[in-house]
């Protein structure tokens, strides 16, 4: 199947990737955008595993801050300071900042969650899914699936990413890394909320809005 400049386009622009990489995968599946994405992911994720290995001490740490009541900071690494200038790449640590300060991840990766936290989490899913009468030859394949979901709240790289939810932000470092040629590492991360962890009164609104009316 002949593929069309149209197809590259619309590829390129859903992708990011280089024209050649496009049209190559376009050929591979006869003209399929979806499959042609796919594709280009499995392959940015090979591409990504060849330079995890990499030293990454670069890089930028990125500031967020919504509206006076939210705010985030990243630190994103690189191999060479270089990278450091590439506009992709500081679009990238600004969106996962914005997207930190959004979703409240409490770690990078799922390595990071302490075992005694995991453990705990997979005792009550085991309980809720004994308790929903579903048999033991099942739930500890319930208790895998939910724990996933439970990843996904906590591990900033299993998170949806804010701007586009069909992609997880690993999957969008993934693309990066393959379109950049360097190993790239979310570090750390720090989130702030406005009056976290001060104890504040509390207000009954109910009651504010009779005083209210009685004033009247």
């Amino acid at each position: 199947m002949a593929v069309t400049a149209t197809q590259v386009k619309e590829l390129r622009d859903r992708t990011n990737a280089g024209i050649m990489d496009c049209k190559k995968v376009l050929v591979e599946t006869d003209g399929n955008i979806e499959k042609a994405i796919e594709l280009l992911r499995e392959r940015g994720i090979a591409k990504a595993a060849k330079k995890a290995g990499r030293v990454a001490a670069e890089g930028l740490v990125e500031a967020y801050v919504h509206g006076g009541k939210y705010g985030a900071l990243v630190e994103v690494n690189s191999e060479t300071d270089f990278v450091s200038n590439n506009e992709d790449f500081k679009q990238f640590v600004k969106d996962i900042a914005m997207h930190i300060a959004a979703t409240g991840p409490k770690y990078v990766r799922r390595e990071e969650v302490p075992a005694e936290v995991v453990e705990k989490e997979k005792e009550t899913l085991k309980a809720q899914a004994l308790n929903e009468g579903k048999p033991e030859a099942v739930v500890e394949r319930m208790v895998e699936g939910r724990l996933n979901k439970f990843y996904s709240e906590i591990c900033l790289l299993d998170q949806p990413f804010v701007k586009d939810p069909d992609k997880t932000v690993q999957e969008l470092l993934t693309e990066l890394i393959a379109k950049i040629g360097e190993n790239i590492v979310i570090r750390r991360f720090a989130r702030f909320e406005r009056g976290e962890g001060i104890e504040k009164e509390e207000v009954d609104f109910a009651e504010e809005v009779m005083k209210q009316v009685k004033g009247n």
